[in-house]
């Protein structure tokens, strides 16, 4: 591992609020995920940083030095991008020109689109789509991309590996697409038991859905034929044709001859979050884009009336003020 900025920034929030802890919470991440993070920083500087026992964490001799570098460095740095964002016509009193979005799909995106366009008709936007989390985080990462916009399944968060930060857009009740005669689509959720016979197909991506949608199916007493995965039209395909039952977002606007409901309980969960990268010119208009994000969920989940009023009765879903804290790596 190389050494990088970020992982100095680690360094001397641990010194500064002296715990892992304390720490964690100022950077926006989960304790083991920091921990995990000094852990690696340690390794590549061949030595300890800090002593850590009850009382909190002091800084070793190694760690020392570390940090006499950091306050140097740190400072130093922050200037450059401050002259350079200047000198670009991007400071922090000015609103970017160039806006690049990168997305997994799905009904936020547009909304988005459609809400900068508004506000800066002279800005120029342009999207990349991908199906893959780790993709889109590496784009940004390199300066590809400004922004990812993503969904992850239930309380997972994007790797912290990426050094980006990553906030709440909403949280959803992951949804059943079925034919709209079919026996399970009666009522206003689905028991996933039910289905235990039933086909199933999703679309492709990363991470843990697969896993997670298999333990959702095992806590109903089952255990899921396999799931079969291709795009999003090819989904719809396979559900229109009676093959097998879809699994998809209630934003999701099906076709006439389908419909969808929420698994009853929301044992399988969809968060929708945006990340970027905390030192690029970026983060100064992603308050502004997390806004407009909430405002394109808030919008389309509203087409869904059935939806919201079913959500009312999980008040862990849904969009809400809470979701404008950072949140940590996995």
């Amino acid at each position: 591992m190389n050494l990088e900025l970020r992982h100095l920034k680690v360094v001397v929030a641990i010194a500064e609020t002296g715990s892992v802890t304390k720490a964690a919470s100022q950077l926006g991440l989960a304790q083991p995920a920091l921990t995990a993070q000094l852990q690696r920083i340690e390794r590549t500087l061949g030595g300890p940083l800090f002593e850590r026992d009850r009382r909190g964490a002091r800084p070793t001799a190694l760690g020392e030095l570390v940090l006499s570098r950091a306050r140097v460095l740190l400072p130093a740095m922050k200037g450059l991008q401050d002259e350079a964002a200047r000198l670009a016509g991007a400071s922090g009193t000015e609103t970017m020109s160039r806006y690049r979005i990168g997305a997994l799909g799905g009904p936020v995106l547009g909304g988005m689109v459609h809400r900068l366009s508004m506000a800066q008709p002279d800005a120029q936007i342009t999207t990349h789509a991908s199906y893959y989390v780790d993709e889109l985080a590496n784009m940004v990462l390199a300066g590809k991309l400004d922004y990812a916009q993503v969904g992850v399944c239930g309380d997972a968060i994007p790797s912290a590996d990426y050094g980006l930060v990553w906030q709440t857009i909403a949280v959803d009740a992951v949804c059943v697409l079925m034919p709209e005669d079919h026996p399970a689509g009666k009522d206003v959720d689905v028991d996933l038991a039910e289905l235990a016979d039933e086909q199933w197909v999703g679309s492709t991506g990363d991470g843990c859905f697969a896993e997670c949608f298999a333990a959702a199916c095992a806590r109903a007493g089952f255990t899921p034929r396999r799931v079969l995965e291709t795009d999003v039209r090819g989904c719809v395909d396979m559900v229109e044709s009676g093959l097998a039952l879809g699994l998809c977002q209630p934003t999701f606007r099906p076709p006439a001859s389908l419909t969808h409901r929420p698994m009853r309980g929301a044992p399988l969960r969809w968060r929708l979050v945006l990340g970027w990268h905390p030192d690029s010119p970026a983060a100064r208009s992603a308050p502004k884009l997390m806004e407009m994000a909430q405002e394109s969920y808030q919008e389309v989940v509203a087409r869904n009336p059935s939806y919201v009023e079913w959500m009312a009765g999980y008040p862990h879903l849904g969009g809400s003020e809470t979701a404008l804290a950072p949140l940590s790596g996995r």
